[in-house]
């Protein structure tokens, strides 16, 4: 099979227009200042009225490098062990050389900021699996990373932040003392977990503090889910029937919606994928989509990006430590919230200790460590197995794989 030479733009197929990003009456244009720390054709992108986007020939040739076409599986282990008679197939990104969906983005993001003649790149992580992959990208096109790691994770994943410095990446805990937002937070918590928005804060504020600098975020922005959509364009030729079901775990919403929302533009167009249910799996720590109110808020803590209308729980949530990191943001990407909101895909959360059950069985049916994240889209995978009737077909992203994430696994086995 060959490597898309496409990315997807769902908005141009949206039922209803998305709400542009706005500046807050502040004063102060957050606009201006995303054309200041971004890479120049991300902004392009985040803007694009094209349907396809075409994958520059490099960025391609580095997705061949790092192993894509990732493969698609049947889980014929977990079909065994559930023996429901529904049969499941899912996408391995765990494959990708950083261990997860991340390196999709991070390899374009880099490669656009070299374009811009960057010599530093700046960005957040939450679990660490963005930074990860930030950090190998950086290592594979020579460019220096800095990276701000939510402290709770920064202290769990020591083996993340050892494989980061490896690959030539400077990580640091966020809140940290090298900002001006990160020594604030400290002060009024000295205990502060880390939440993703400061995060984003304190990478854009020191991305600010130097020359040569550009940021890069790991979701969330249009730009992110376009390049993810990599995956879908990719599982679209490789899934052997169509699925009734499609299932994808949400942090900000780049793993789910690169996975679906090629599909999802099909069945807009009226193109296939007409009986497809689209779910998305939240953690219960950060119930965006099921909680959160759909309104304009900032993308980051201290509200130094543009607001943008998304299902949120308030840029100043701080999510309680859990050890499924990467799904502790506070927002949900725009495109997915509007489409969540139009009821074109459903949304559900779980709690932790469903989810580690729910990997325990994977791992020992498939072989394969998932990531905590991943976990909750196998949970739902599970659940709905056992409802839908047999012969009925699911999809999944098995986003990545687990093998970095002690912490969880310690919990799991006692």
């Amino acid at each position: 099979m060959m490597i898309p030479h496409y990315w997807y733009n769902i908005n141009v197929d949206l039922p209803k227009p998305l709400p542009p990003p706005i500046d807050p009456y502040d004063g102060d244009s957050r606009i201006a200042l995303l054309m200041r720390i971004l890479p120049s054709e991300l902004l392009d992108q985040e803007f694009t009225a094209l349907r396809y986007v075409p994958i520059p020939d490099e960025v391609r040739e580095l997705y061949a490098r790092i192993g894509r076409p990732t493969p698609l599986f049947r889980a014929v282990g977990l079909e065994r062990a559930l023996n429901t008679g529904v049969r499941i197939y899912y996408k391995f990104e765990g494959a990708l050389p950083a261990g997860s969906h991340k390196l999709n983005t991070a390899l374009a993001q880099v490669y656009y900021a070299i374009k811009d003649k960057a010599r530093e790149v700046v960005t957040e992580t939450g679990a660490g699996q963005w930074g990860l992959a930030v950090s190998l990208a950086s290592s594979l096109l020579g460019i220096k990373a800095t990276v701000f790691m939510t402290r709770s994770s920064y202290m769990g994943k020591k083996n993340r932040v050892l494989f980061m410095r490896v690959y030539g990446a400077d990580v640091h805990p966020s809140p940290s003392e090298l900002t001006k937002y990160g020594r604030e937070a400290l002060r009024a918590r000295p205990d502060h977990p880390g939440s993703l928005g400061l995060a984003i804060t304190e990478a854009i504020e020191y991305t600010l503090m130097g020359e040569g600098r550009k940021y890069i975020p790991g979701s969330v922005l249009g730009f992110v889910v376009l390049h993810q959509t990599v995956i879908g364009m990719e599982a679209i030729k490789q899934l052997p029937e169509e699925p009734d079901l499609v299932i994808g775990c949400v942090g900000g919403g780049s793993n789910f919606s690169g996975f679906s929302f090629p599909m999802i533009g099909a069945k807009l167009r009226g193109e296939g994928f007409e009986r497809t249910r689209f779910l998305a799996v939240e953690s219960e720590a950060a119930p965006k989509l099921t909680k959160g109110e759909y309104t304009y808020d900032f993308p980051d803590t201290g509200g130094l990006l543009p607001m943008v209308k998304m299902l949120t729980l308030g840029h100043d949530f701080v999510p309680p430590p859990t050890h499924a990191a990467g799904l502790r943001y506070h927002g949900a990407a725009p495109a997915l919230s509007l489409l969540t909101r139009e009821g074109i895909v459903e949304a559900r959360s779980y709690g932790q200790d469903e989810v580690m059950e729910a990997a325990r069985l994977f791992a020992r049916a498939e072989g394969i460590i998932p990531a905590p994240e991943s976990s909750h889209a196998i949970r739902a995978v599970i659940d709905e197995a056992r409802r839908l009737p047999r012969g009925s077909v699911i999809a999944f992203n098995l986003s990545g794989h687990g093998l970095l994430d002690q912490d969880f696994y310690e919990r799991i086995v006692g």
